[in-house]
């Protein structure tokens, strides 16, 4: 359920709001219990405030790393209050423990489940909050009464007051406990392609990043971590270190030893100069040495995640069975900018500046730290240089909260890239044994699918079903007949997280390339046997036949050029993509990606449409070149030269069609990435006849390079 209430002027300073007078609403979203809390409104979201001269201040308690939160969300807000939009103000909301309700900004979640609702009813709720007040100032009927572009309006009288001038009247009023929201057609903002309000800031350099973060009598600091996992400092000598000019301070913290000095050049360069001798312990696998223990344990009893029909019997009477293996490798995030955090630790308080996707995450982890009360914590959150999952988790915090307890000073703590690149919470690397049947009609009858691999760190019991792991192929919206999923853990010390689609990320490459393989056997065409097994699925099924219309399927292609493709049902976005490719002059170069998408209802098209087109190219540099590997128990890579991004000359062009719906809004800014892999290399197979099975794609074997 949803509570709107009003706030205090008390309480709404604590939280860091502007002064002035007028009308302060939040939304509180509860469980489905009668919400009781004594002292005060529990988990709100969002804050809205109309000051007397008019101006609306929107609090976004999510993150902002490029999907244009800070636009979309007080989009909705704005929408349903009919406010001016030329005169909303959107301000970062500070990390809270309760106040706004989960702060995680992961999974495509922040429009999606339930905030939807909830923003529509916290401005709606304002609205005829306003309209009560104004028509109680008119002595007339608040029925009577319309608002427009922060106006309320008396049509028979044709008077009008805005609501800068109503605020405080308004602000007296009780809350309406179930405030009537728009219909659809009446939006004013919502669906439309507005400007995404940082922009000038981030154009002009404004815009303030973790990294960009300055305090005063600040100290900088790097922090030198064991390169093997789950070893730890055993000695150092920071005789060297101490030598370079501007190092002030050298001090070991959990995580490794931090350099500290008063510019981040003197840091990096003490850090070099540092002598540590490390205990590395116990692990010391490669990755030759973790595959074959994947396909060993492929060989062993696995839990079930799916399972309808019976797998083994039409397995055995198919006309015709394939079987097939696929790998996957470790994936960094490599996210453009490093790891960083800003701490200023006190006796009796602490605050952190931090570039982080889950700001109350960050809050309870540093009143771990320093064991202070959550409420003496404050968690200032930056704007985010890419997060993909990475900055969901706290190790970087961790390393500057225990160097500021140390030195007794702010102190700004910056990963190296190598230090990034080496320590980063891996998506986990996997290994999949295939087989399928297809029946003397050419249909599909049989799939199964074993998914050996190591599970995020923290998920995925022993013995049990690692549910983020199989995500993508347990759930796959194709219906055969008869399918097992199971899958089979790989415990490892090796970190691992989300990264972009998690699962689905994965296992959408397995799916759709092996539904692929299915398709070819059966001497069918891919698009006709997708369309059959989704015959149930009307949405995904619009989404598949409108990309393949677009892209051209059934006709032919350029010389020497062919198509492949790609699908997804994630975090409740739909997307279809077929990609085109070539191996000109010996270069495999993909020309073109036509994507599909249907999220429901869209907010902004345009932030929509430069997410999808992002994903695409987390997608292709995946599919291309993501590949961690190990050795003695380190990763190898280390930068950008031995972990390569798509660049810039590689970038095919991205036919985005938006699928125009009246569902509930689903995810975006996720559900583009895991289409991208399959479409390209079945469109290599139709190319060349030769099967990817494992990624990166090995060009050397199709005789090609990337270009």
């Amino acid at each position: 359920m949803t509570d709107i209430f009003k706030l205090d002027r008390r309480d709404f300073l604590k939280l860091g709001a502007a002064t002035g007078g007028g009308l302060i609403l939040g939304v509180h979203v509860a469980d489905t219990r009668p919400w009781v809390t004594p002292g005060g409104p529990l988990q709100p979201n969002a804050f809205v405030q109309v000051a007397a001269d008019g101006e609306v201040t929107i609090w976004v308690a999510k993150a902002e790393m490029g999907q244009g939160v800070r636009t979309s969300l007080p989009m909705i807000v704005a929408d349903e209050l009919d406010a001016d939009w030329s005169r909303v103000t959107v301000v970062q909301a500070d990390a809270h423990p309760s106040k706004y309700g989960s702060q995680m900004t992961v999974g495509s979640r922040s429009v999606r489940n339930g905030a939807w609702m909830n923003l529509r009813r916290a401005g709606a709720a304002a609205r005829e909050m306003l309209v009560a007040a104004a028509a109680a100032q008119w002595g007339v009927s608040a029925t009577s009464c319309r608002t427009e572009s922060g106006r309320v309006m008396h049509n028979a009288s044709g008077r009008s007051m805005s609501y800068g001038r109503v605020a405080e009247r308004a602000a007296a009023l009780p809350v309406p406990e179930h405030p009537k929201l728009k219909d659809p057609a009446e939006f004013n903002l919502i669906g439309k392609p507005l400007k995404q309000v940082d922009t000038p800031l981030k154009v002009t350099g404004q815009a303030t990043f973790g990294i960009d973060v300055r305090v005063p009598n600040m100290l900088f600091a790097t922090v030198v971590h064991c390169p093997v996992f789950g070893g730890s400092v055993k000695s150092f000598d920071a005789t060297r270190a101490r030598a370079i000019p501007g190092v002030t301070d050298v001090v070991q913290v959990s995580q490794g030893v931090a350099v500290v000095a008063k510019y981040t050049w003197a840091a990096l360069q003490g850090a070099k100069a540092l002598d540590i001798t490390w205990d590395p312990g116990s692990f010391s696998l490669g990755s030759a040495d973790i595959t074959a223990r994947l396909i060993e344990l492929a060989k062993h009893d696995a839990a079930v995640a799916r399972q309808n029909g019976d797998c083994e019997a039409a397995l055995a009477r198919a006309a015709k069975r394939v079987e097939a293996t696929y790998e996957l490798p470790y994936l960094a995030h490599a996210t453009m900018e490093p790891m960083n955090c800003t701490a200023d630790v006190r006796a009796d308080r602490c605050a952190v500046w931090a570039p982080t996707q889950s700001p109350q995450g960050t809050q309870s982890a540093a009143a771990t730290i320093t064991g202070l009360p959550i409420d003496r914590v404050t968690v200032h959150v930056t704007y985010l240089g890419c997060g993909w999952g990475r900055r969901s988790r706290t190790d970087f915090v961790q390393d500057a909260v225990e160097t500021s307890m140390k030195v007794k000073a702010p102190v700004q703590v910056l990963w190296t890239r190598e230090e990034d690149m080496q320590h980063d919470l891996y998506r986990p690397t996997a290994y999949y044994r295939a087989e399928g049947g297809v029946d003397s009609t050419g249909r599909i009858s049989a799939f199964k699918l074993r998914v050996v691999a190591t599970p995020i760190r923290g998920r995925g019991g022993r013995g049990g079903v690692d549910r983020s792991g199989v995500d993508g192929a347990a759930n796959t919206p194709y219906r055969v007949p008869n399918m097992l999923v199971d899958n089979v853990q790989l415990h490892l010390p090796v970190p691992t997280g989300h990264w972009r689609s998690v699962g689905p990320s994965r296992n959408a490459f397995v799916v759709e390339s092996f539904i692929d393989e299915l398709a070819h056997a059966a001497g069918r065409d891919p698009l006709e046997v997708r369309l059959e097994l989704l015959s149930h699925h009307a949405r995904l099924t619009h989404v598949l036949e409108l990309a393949a219309e677009k892209a051209g399927w059934g006709t032919s292609p350029s010389p020497g050029h062919a198509r492949g493709i790609g699908l997804v049902e994630n975090k409740g976005g739909l997307a279809a993509q077929i990609a085109e490719v070539s191996l000109d002059g010996g270069h495999l170069k993909v020309h073109r990606i036509t994507c599909a998408f249907d999220a429901g209802r869209i907010i902004n098209p345009n932030i929509a449409e430069a997410q999808i087109v992002g994903s695409v190219v987390t997608g292709l540099t995946a599919a291309l070149y993501g590949e961690i590997t190990l050795e003695a128990g380190r990763v190898k890579q280390s930068n950008f030269h031995d972990y390569p991004m798509l660049r810039m000359n590689e970038m095919p062009a991205i036919d985005v069609h938006i699928v125009e719906s009246t569902e509930e809004p689903g995810g975006v800014g996720e559900p583009a990435v895991p289409p991208t892999a399959p479409a390209v290399t079945n469109a290599i197979f139709a190319l060349t006849g030769k099967r990817i099975r494992k990624l990166p794609i090995e060009l050397e074997e199709l005789g090609a390079t990337g270009s």
